[in-house]
This record gives structure tokens, C-alpha cells and sequence, in this order.
């Protein structure tokens, strides 16, 4: 295999192979990995297509700034190559199966008399997994039914020939109840154990034609030897297999092994339901969810999920049918989509599946619209408020020994954070580090703004701060004559305190209560949103500030330029001639020489300038 990094505009140097392609933005960052029968086809069709293009893939196209690729031998190569990494990395553009459970496994290990044991992770070399299963249910029906057939044994002992020989072990109860024939002292041998081992693979495997022909023949043969006993607990163990195999949807023994996929979809999400068919019983059935993050054709979808169960569950059928045509060559593998015949109604089975889970997950969705969420009932329990707080806002204060004061305010509708709803402020009427000040002007404003526009008004606001801070964004309600209309708390890092306008004692809640981990989830938001804001304002100072002292750069175009080009280091890469456009030549030309003498006006990076204790504590 063969990787290397590109542009965007090298795509024209690609290779026409089969592979995978990986995108990366600016910050090297992968943000999504696709495969391709011809890489430079594919890549090239993201930046050629104009029209007919959702927003989605323009906002992917727009960000990629790297694309590094890989060649494989075959487009299966490609996929399996993809599915890895697509779980290693998970980029945000990528559609992801959002089942991260753990499901339980049985083990029968690889030791003399081996044990058969449930476990839910992976041990290399301890022995041989068979499932997962969907549910605990599932699998200790199968374990009763193991146990209910076969000695096995449940102890730890290392049952070497020279342990046993030497008698280190004794019979426990599971001997003297029927259940284990005691090989911990050499009552059974080793190959008596491990026909019984034999079995219980078949069993697992789902192949229960042979353990039924082995109680079968020893029924009949107990009965031959008029051991009559024997032939009845023969025969219960053969009807207990009977009746384990009923349970399981019998679709047609002639069909033998076959998985089964089938996929709806809508414009945000497909549903793919996994059917499992071994000697003509469904063993597994799975339906899964997967949210699209660009638009991925269903056959795209399905290829990743096809892949993504069938090593899940351990799958080795060749056989593959779907509702729909998938474009995919991989040697021993037939997949088709059947017309008529017992293989379309299982197609038709499994597709029914598919579509009642949609229904479901869409009435589910529906019933959810409008209610408010669990968190937000207990926080208006929590309160004591009169209606659920659907709508919070809270507002935080940033600065440093009171330079380029800001403030902020996030917006969580229904205990979820709306971004579109945030709002930054310039303090515009405080000098110096005042912050209950900034406080009280930004609470005026944001509200003051809500009447003129005749908005609604939230159903909590909150306030980062102590008694301070709430004693002045309540001041500013009762000047609007909105106070008492809606309520108001303000939340104290120290302690975590929830204190209320007009009482002197705070609220504790419950540390690990939900309601208070999400007033805790707005504080923080408003923290970081007060922060980023307040760091882009100092650089922008800093950044005007050191090309104001250039000769013949003033404010006005020393703010002209920065709006322009963003960046000192965008200046000094940019042409004269474009510069020239903005300031005029000379100024261009005299800019230009000077930034080009050294580096002595990049400013710090923003994220390493130190923060006052000041500003922690406000923002």
C-alpha cells in the first residue's frame, strides 16, 4: 500500500486505483475517510460538482485543506480499510453507528476440559467466542440449555494430567447433583468430555442438526439395550433441543446459510435491520440506526453497516440478500436481491423490521417535540418555579485587570444548548474592572432589546456569580419593570450555591443531581463562550496596536486591513498588489518592507497569555 499528502489542487496527480481518501482541514485534523474504486475520480468529483450539491458536502469541501490516500489491491480492501478507520477516528463527517454497548459472548476456552463461561470483553488466547448476544436473556437461555444437556464443568482447577494423578482435587456439588461426572479426580475421561465439548460448539454455532442425530442414535441405542432409564433422559434432552429450536423463526431448511440486509432511509437517518439465518433458523436480528452526516446513497450506507455486523456477529455465510442492489465484487461472496420464491418473503421479513423501527424511532420523535425534557422538570421541581424552564439564559463577564471588558450569553432550549441563540457584548458604559456594572448593562440590554422587538422573554436566567453579580442583573429587571416575570438565580463556583434576588440563604442542591449538573453545563458554556470572545477581542487589539506603529499605518487602516486579511500573517503573505488596493501604494509598499524585516510583530499566541485570577472568576 502506498500513502502520501495532497492539496487540494493536486488532485490531478491521483492515482486511478482502488483506495481510500482521507480528508483534513486546516488544522490537520481528519474530519472524514472514503473509499474509492478510482481515487482520483472520486476526490476529484467533490471539487468539480457545482450544482446538485447539499450544504453538507459544500461545508466538508470548504474545510478541506490535506487529502492523504491509500492504495489497495480491491475496492473490499478499500472497505474493510475504511470501517477501520471510520472506528478508530470517527470524523465528524462520517456516518457512525452509535452502538457502543457491550454485549456478552460465551467462551469456551482452550485448556484441558475446557470451560464454557459468559464475558463481555475480549481476552486474546483465553479461548473461543461465539455471538454476541442482543441481550443477557438470550444468552443464559442458551446457557440453560448447554448445562441442561452436557456435563461441563464450572470449577477453575488446572486439571493436568499430573494435578489429577496426584489427587490435588475433590468432587464438589455439581457432582453429586448430576450435573459434572468429576474429571477433577479422573471419573471421566478426557475424551468423553470433549465429545460433549464437540456439541456444545455445535450448539453455538447454531448447528443443532448433528446434537440432535447424536441424542437421537443414543436414545435409540439405550432402548436397543432395553437400558430404558438411560433412553428416557436421552429423549427429554432431545425434546428440551426440540423445543430451543422451535423458539428460533424456522424459515426454510433449504435456504441453509444466508445473512439478510435491508435499509430504509429519509433525509437524516437509514434504518438497516441484520437477519442471521443458519441451516434455515434465524439466530441473530439486529436493527440499527445510523444518522447521515453527508448525503450517502443507501448502497454507501449499507456496504458500511453490512460489513460492520457481519464481523459483529461472526458471520462466514456467502450468501447476501438485500431489498436493494449493492455494487460490491468480493470473491466467495454473492450477494443479490431476490424477485420471487422463499428468499424474497425472508427480504420482505426483515424489511418489515426495518420499517416498524422507523415508525417507532419517528414516533418517538414526534411525542418528544414540545415536552420538556426529563432534567428540566426536575429542575423546575428543584426550584420550586411555576412553569419548566424550556428557554435558560446565562450570562458571564470577562476580563483582564479590566481591559477589553466583554460579556456573553448562552441559550439551552429544553436543557440542550442553541447556538444560534448565543449573543456576545462589548461593554460599553464600565470603566475599568467593574463587573457587577457589566452585569447590570448587558442584562439591560439583552432585554431591553426583547421588548422593543416584542420576543418572549425566558423562563430562567441565570447568572454566573454570587450575591453581587445577581443584586445587579436584578436591579436591571426592576428598571424594565420585567422583574418577578420572569425568575432569576445566581450560581456561586465555590460551593456550587444557588442563590435567589431578596434571600440571604443560598440553595444547595444535590452534587450529583442532573438539574444542577446542567445549570453547571450553561455556567461553563457561558464560560468558554465569554473566554474565546474576550481572547479574539485582546488579539485584534494586539494585532492594531503593532501595525499602528508601522509609520503611515493609523487606526482606521490599520482596522481596514485586519478585517480584510484577518491576520498579521496573512499580510505579510499576501501580494503588494492587493494590499495596494486597500492603503494605496506606498503605504503597501512601505507595510511590506517592514514586516518583512523579522518577525518582531507576531504577536503570543492567545491561548498562552496568562488569564488574572480575576478572569477566571468572572467568566
Amino acid at each position: 500500500m502506498y500513502a502520501s499528502y495532497y492539496t487540494p489542487d493536486q488532485i490531478g496527480q491521483l492515482p486511478s486505483e482502488p483506495g481510500i481518501y482521507k480528508y483534513y482541514d486546516a488544522e490537520r485534523h481528519l474530519i472524514y475517510v472514503g473509499k474509492a474504486k478510482n481515487l482520483k475520480k472520486r476526490v476529484s468529483s467533490y471539487f468539480n460538482k457545482q450544482t446538485g450539491v447539499d450544504k453538507k458536502t459544500r461545508k466538508l469541501v470548504s474545510e478541506i485543506h490535506y487529502i492523504e490516500f491509500t492504495i489497495v489491491n480491491t475496492e473490499f480492501e478499500a472497505l474493510l480499510l475504511e470501517n477501520t478507520l471510520i472506528k478508530e477516528n470517527q470524523p465528524k463527517y462520517n456516518i457512525l453507528l452509535r452502538d457502543d454497548k457491550s454485549y456478552p459472548y460465551i467462551c469456551v476456552t482452550h485448556e484441558r476440559f475446557p470451560r464454557v463461561f459468559a464475558i463481555r470483553r475480549f481476552e486474546p488466547g483465553l479461548g473461543t467466542y461465539y455471538g454476541p448476544f442482543a441481550s443477557v436473556k438470550a444468552m443464559n437461555n442458551v446457557f440453560y440449555l448447554l448445562r441442561s444437556l452436557y456435563h461441563i464443568r464450572t470449577c477453575k482447577y488446572n486439571l493436568s494430567e499430573e494435578n489429577i494423578q496426584k489427587g490435588k482435587f475433590k468432587v464438589c456439588l455439581e457432582y453429586h447433583i448430576g450435573n459434572c461426572k468429576g474429571p477433577c479426580e479422573g471419573l471421566q475421561s478426557e475424551q468423553d468430555y470433549n465429545r460433549d465439548i464437540e456439541q456444545v460448539v455445535h450448539v453455538l454455532k447454531g448447528n443443532l442438526a448433528q446434537p440432535r442425530q447424536y441424542f437421537r442414535e443414543r436414545m435409540q441405542e439405550a432402548a436397543g439395550r432395553l437400558e430404558f432409564e438411560q433412553a428416557q433422559r436421552y429423549k427429554e434432552k432431545f425434546e428440551l433441543l426440540e423445543k430451543y429450536h422451535a423458539k428460533s423463526l424456522v424459515v426454510n431448511p433449504n435456504i441453509a446459510d444466508v445473512d439478510v440486509f435491508t435499509i430504509t432511509s429519509d433525509e437524516k437517518c437509514a434504518f438497516i435491520n441484520y437477519l442471521k439465518v443458519i441451516n434455515g433458523a434465524i439466530t441473530v436480528t439486529k436493527t440499527v440506526e445510523v444518522k447521515k452526516k453527508l448525503e450517502e446513497s443507501d448502497a454507501d450506507i449499507l456496504v458500511l453497516v453490512m460489513i460492520e455486523m457481519r464481523s459483529r456477529y461472526n458471520s462466514q455465510s456467502r450468501e447476501i440478500i438485500s431489498n436493494i442492489p449493492i455494487e460490491l465484487e468480493v470473491e466467495d461472496w454473492h450477494i443479490s436481491v431476490p424477485k420471487i420464491g422463499d428468499k424474497r418473503k425472508l427480504v420482505e421479513l426483515s424489511f418489515k423490521n426495518a420499517l416498524f423501527f422507523k415508525k417507532e424511532r419517528m414516533s418517538v420523535v414526534e411525542d418528544q417535540k414540545g415536552k420538556p425534557h426529563r432534567v428540566v422538570l426536575q429542575l423546575q421541581k428543584d426550584l420550586q418555579l411555576k412553569n419548566p424552564p424550556l428557554r435558560i439564559e446565562c450570562f458571564d463577564n470577562s476580563n483582564i485587570q479590566g481591559t477589553n471588558p466583554v460579556s456573553a450569553m448562552v441559550c439551552f432550549i429544553n436543557g440542550k444548548p442553541a447556538k444560534s441563540e448565543y449573543r456576545h457584548y462589548n461593554i460599553q458604559t464600565v470603566e475599568g474592572p467593574n463587573d457587577f456594572a457589566s452585569m447590570h448593562e448587558v442584562v439591560s440590554r439583552r432585554y431591553k432589546r426583547l421588548l422593543e422587538e416584542k420576543k418572549p422573554l425566558p423562563d430562567l436566567i441565570v447568572v454566573d456569580g454570587g450575591k453581587g453579580q445577581l443584586s445587579a442583573a436584578t436591579d436591571a429587571l426592576k428598571e424594565l419593570g420585567i422583574y418577578g416575570q420572569v425568575p432569576i438565580i445566581g450560581i456561586a463556583k465555590r460551593l456550587e450555591e444557588l442563590y435567589f434576588p431578596e434571600d440571604p440563604y443560598p440553595l444547595h442542591i444535590d452534587k450529583k443531581s442532573e438539574s444542577l449538573m446542567l445549570l453547571q453545563r450553561a455556567r461553563d458554556e457561558a464560560h468558554r463562550f465569554a473566554i474565546t470572545h474576550h481572547r479574539q477581542k485582546r488579539s485584534k487589539a494586539a494585532f492594531e496596536s503593532q501595525l499602528e506603529n508601522i509609520s503611515g499605518i493609523g487606526e482606521v487602516t490599520a482596522s481596514k486591513l485586519l478585517k480584510h486579511f484577518r491576520s498579521v500573517q496573512k499580510i505579510k503573505e499576501a501580494p503588494v498588489e492587493e494590499i495596494a488596493k486597500l492603503i494605496g501604494k506606498d503605504k503597501a509598499q512601505r507595510l511590506k518592507e517592514t514586516l518583512n524585516q523579522g518577525d518582531s510583530l507576531t504577536p503570543p499566541a492567545m491561548d498562552k497569555l496568562p488569564i488574572s485570577p480575576a478572569e477566571g472568576e468572572q467568566a
